[in-house]
This record gives C-alpha cells, sequence and structure tokens, in this order.
C-alpha cells in the first residue's frame, strides 16, 4: 500500500492497520524462525508498511498539535 493511501485514512483505521501489520509481522518472524518462511520479502514489506503507518499517524498528530 502507498502512503498517499494512507494518508487519506482516519487514524482509528490506521491504528487498526497497523495492530493487524504487527500481527502479520509476528507470524512472519515465527515462520521464519521455524523454517517454514516461503516468500522472504513479505517481512520486508511488511515492516515498511508498518514504518509508513506510523509517519502517517506521527505527521497527523503533529499536524493537530499545530493548528491548536
Amino acid at each position: 500500500m502507498k502512503a498517499v493511501e494512507f494518508r487519506s485514512k482516519s487514524a482509528e483505521q490506521l491504528q487498526s492497520e497497523l495492530l493487524s501489520l504487527k500481527k502479520e509481522q509476528f507470524n512472519l518472524r515465527f515462520q521464519q524462525a521455524t523454517g517454514q518462511l516461503e516468500n522472504t520479502s513479505n517481512v520486508r514489506k511488511t515492516r515498511r508498511s508498518i514504518a509508513q503507518i506510523k509517519t502517517v499517524l506521527r505527521q497527523k498528530a503533529n499536524a493537530v498539535k499545530g493548528e491548536g
């Protein structure tokens, strides 16, 4: 998912998306540790998506803080 798509979502939607991505990241790490992970690029994609969501959430928080 692109950062532009993340920016169009509300903070609550981003939080739920972040939670699901963290669960997915845990499952991918578990699969990697047990040798069951077939597509190793998913680990990187998930990690980057988490970072993008955190960045957008931080930008939204700073925008709200700047208005007040």
